[in-house]
């Protein structure tokens, strides 16, 4: 009988999402794979510092520690000789990371369903968005500096923006095109109607399926919807979550005030959204993942 891992919340994660892997990049970028690699090799034994996705990864690998509940799988670009020294690093750090896939200079999101990954991190946009065509929640994690309050918490506490992440872009259309005024004209009108599910309803369902092995009042994740929608467009999103029976933590509904000293307040290990700009206002308190899904990055 073949191994499954279909019972468990699958998250894939590039190897400079995982570690910082600058200094490698650059003699990639300037100088090419062959230097790269050699440099890689000759670097084996030394440890690679955290990266931007790294607290994350070992707050939900700590998820583990009472049932094997989540599974990490690296996808890297490296060649499996000179990602010798990422899996070097992942046994230095004790990380339960045991399945990988190296292509070798090519994109390897082709693999993010083979493994039925429910969520993929990584520093590349162009595998972002490959990842989100094909049907899993995924976003572009900004480098940025480190954040003074990562895991100063035992929670794993994770964000979202609502339209165009957890829910589909078509009332941010109206905003984009029409304004303010229609676009809350058009959520008073439809406040009954659930709106259509976004690239990362998949995620939170199966997040949500996880919460269930955790009593609620001693439960080690905590969600938040943090989004721009004020009152009287709030009650179309509650009617939406509850018919799709996902429950939510925590909802801030901020009316257009900025995200980042919200999410910072919060303590999220993570923040999800689509517009360019709340993202890298956000990253400057947070770590912040782009997805660049629906009209805004469309247009862009």
């Amino acid at each position: 009988m073949s191994t499954t891992i279909t019972n468990k919340l699958v998250v894939a994660i590039s190897s400079r999402a995982l570690f910082d892997l600058t200094e490698s990049n650059h003699i990639f970028e300037t100088e090419g794979v062959n230097k790269y690699a050699q440099y890689q090799i000759s670097r084996e034994n030394e440890i690679l510092s955290p990266g931007p996705a790294f607290p994350l990864v070992e707050k939900l690998l700590h998820l583990n520690s009472e049932r094997n509940l989540v599974e990490i799988i690296l996808l890297s670009r490296n060649s499996a000789d000179s990602g010798l020294r990422i899996f070097n690093s992942i046994q230095h750090y004790g990380l339960n990371i045991t399945r990988a896939a190296f292509s070798a200079g090519k994109s390897p999101y082709q693999y993010i369903r083979a493994f039925q990954a429910h969520l993929f991190l990584s520093t590349h946009p162009a595998d972002v968005r490959h990842a989100l065509k094909s049907g899993c929640a995924a976003a572009t994690i900004l480098s940025q500096k480190n954040h003074s309050h990562e895991n100063a918490h035992s929670e794993l506490r994770i964000a979202f923006d609502g339209d165009a992440v957890i829910f589909s872009d078509e009332s941010e259309q109206i905003y984009q095109r029409e304004g303010l005024e229609a676009f809350t004209k058009h959520e008073q009108q439809h406040a009954d109607q659930p709106m259509n599910g976004g690239p990362f309803k998949g995620f939170l369902s199966a997040l949500h399926q996880l919460l269930q092995h955790f009593p609620e009042n001693n439960c080690p994740i905590r969600t938040a919807l943090v989004t721009a929608r004020q009152a009287p467009a709030h009650k179309r999103v509650i009617h939406t979550l509850r018919s799709w029976n996902i429950r939510i933590d925590e909802a801030l509904f901020l009316g257009g005030l900025d995200k980042g000293i919200f999410l910072n307040a919060f303590n999220a290990d993570i923040f999800f959204d689509d517009q360019p700009m709340h993202c890298h206002s956000a990253s400057e308190h947070v770590t912040t993942g782009h997805v660049p899904t629906g009209i805004v990055n469309d247009e862009n």
